[in-house]
C-alpha cells in the first residue's frame, strides 16, 4: 500500500504547530525515531497504526502480536510498551501533583490509563476532600477475570484515615464491555449507605471497559 509522506517530519511540525497538531501517526514518528530498510519510520507508524486500528490497539497488544509484523523487534516493542507505561504514570502523578479539582473528564482519563488493559478486575478509589481535590488514589481490591469482591467498610477505614469528604469509585471490565452488572449497582448502593454514616460523599462510580466507559452519575443512578 502506497503511504504518503508528511510535508513536514513531525519535530519540525511540532516546533512550528504545536505537539497537538500532530497525527497519530506522525506522533508515534517522534517516539520511534527510526523506521527499518527500506521504510521510512512515519509510513511504519502508519502501517502499524492500520494493523492494530488505533494507539490503543497498538499500546496494548502484547509482544506476541507483533511475531508477523515487519519491522518490530524486541526494542521497538519496548520502546511502544514504555509509551504506554509513560502516559499512565503522567496521569498518576498528574492526579496528585497538579492538585487541581477533579473533571469528568480528568477523572475519566485518569481511570482509563489505570484500568483499561489489566487483566483482572480491579476496585479503585479516588479519596478527595472538601473541595474535591485529590488526597490518595488506591487499588483497593482485585479479582478475578470477571468478578472482584468489594467491602464497603474497607472504603469508609481508608476514607476515614486521610480525612477524605468524598470517594469516587471505578473498576474495570476485562471484557471490553463497560455496561454495568446488577452486581455492580448493588454493590454501589451498599458502599453509598456506608459511606452515608460517616457523612462521606460518593461522587460517582464509573465503570472502565476498553475504549468505553459508563458512569453512575452520568445516567442519575448516585
Amino acid at each position: 500500500m502506497d503511504f504518503t509522506l508528511p510535508l513536514l517530519l513531525p519535530r519540525e511540525k511540532m516546533l512550528q504547530y504545536g505537539i497537538t497538531s500532530l497525527t497519530d501517526a506522525e506522533l508515534l514518528a517522534l517516539f520511534l525515531r527510526t523506521g527499518t530498510p527500506g521504510k521510512s519510520v512515519f509510513v511504519l507508524s502508519q502501517e502499524l497504526l492500520q494493523h492494530f486500528g488505533s494507539l490503543y490497539g497498538l499500546l496494548t497488544a502484547e509482544l506476541p502480536e507483533f511475531k508477523h509484523v515487519e519491522g518490530i523487534g524486541v526494542a521497538k516493542y519496548a520502546q511502544l510498551k514504555g509509551i504506554a507505561e509513560l502516559a499512565r504514570r503522567y496521569h498518576s502523578v498528574r492526579m496528585l501533583e497538579d492538585n487541581p479539582l477533579l473533571s469528568p473528564e480528568m477523572t475519566r482519563d485518569f481511570l482509563q490509563s489505570q484500568l483499561s488493559d489489566a487483566e483482572r478486575e480491579i476496585f479503585m478509589v479516588i479519596f478527595l476532600d472538601n473541595q474535591n481535590r485529590v488526597l490518595k488514589h488506591s487499588r483497593l481490591f482485585s479479582g478475578t477475570l470477571s468478578h472482584v469482591e468489594v467491602h464497603p467498610r474497607e472504603i469508609v477505614r481508608e476514607a476515614i484515615k486521610v480525612n477524605a469528604a468524598a470517594v469516587i469509585l471505578a473498576h474495570n471490565h476485562p471484557s471490553g464491555c463497560a455496561k454495568p452488572s446488577q452486581a455492580d449497582k448493588e454493590i454501589t448502593e451498599r458502599i453509598i449507605k456506608c459511606c452515608q454514616f460517616m457523612d462521606i460523599r460518593v461522587l460517582d462510580h464509573l465503570v472502565i471497559g476498553r475504549g468505553e466507559y459508563v458512569s453512575f452519575a452520568e445516567h442519575g443512578w448516585i
